[in-house]
């Protein structure tokens, strides 16, 4: 994992601090020494632990192929009901695409539908002239990323592997999902890049 540079400098300054003590104290006695060494390992263990607020990138500041958002459950609703009904929403998707957008199908690449999990999904463009001329004559892929929350809430990241714009891909994509999850009773904002 990568730490941001505002961590990197917190654990610094712990380091700097525990290792300028160098007094010998008795075991048993709590001195700054030990207090600061169990901060550091403290600050280390959080920053460093896989910690699911943590897991999906937010999208590029002004990015035209990548949407972040929230979606969240009816209250009441716990992480496994909540898990449950957006597995369901995700597999309604149809392979041949919708709103004329991934007509190359879609597969779940990690199927961890869990809290504290990120599950993972690959949705294909179709093959036409755009993707023959840009793209190789390969489909378009887009990601969709979603992590389950301890509390049902799922933190989403919906976005093109290539190009600066998507056309709408994503956003139609994820405007599929919100009608279903409002006719679930979940709280789901129209998608916006």
């Amino acid at each position: 994992m990568k730490l941001s540079f505002a961590g990197t400098a917190i654990l610094s300054l712990f380091a700097a601090t525990v290792t300028s003590y160098n007094i010998q104290q008795p075991q048993s006695a709590v001195d700054r020494r030990g207090v600061l060494a169990g901060g550091a390992a403290a600050a280390l263990a959080f920053l460093t632990s896989n910690n699911p607020a943590q897991a999906l990138e937010a999208c590029p500041k002004g990015s035209n192929n990548c949407i972040s958002t929230t979606w969240t459950p009816p209250s009441g609703t716990d992480a496994t009901k909540a898990a449950s009904t957006l597995k369901a929403v995700i597999e309604s998707y149809p392979q041949e695409g919708q709103n004329k957008v991934d007509m190359g199908g879609w597969t779940i690449v990690d199927d961890s539908f869990a809290p504290g999990k990120v599950a993972k999904i690959e949705y294909k463009s179709g093959i036409g002239n755009f993707a023959k001329f840009f793209n190789g004559g390969k489909p378009f892929v887009d990601d969709l990323k979603l992590e389950l929350g301890s509390d049902g809430v799922v933190s989403v990241r919906s976005s093109s592997r290539i190009g600066d714009s998507d056309l709408g891909v994503n956003q139609k994509r994820l405007s599929y999902f919100v009608s279903k999850l409002r006719a679930e009773g979940w709280d789901a904002p129209d998608p916006t890049y």
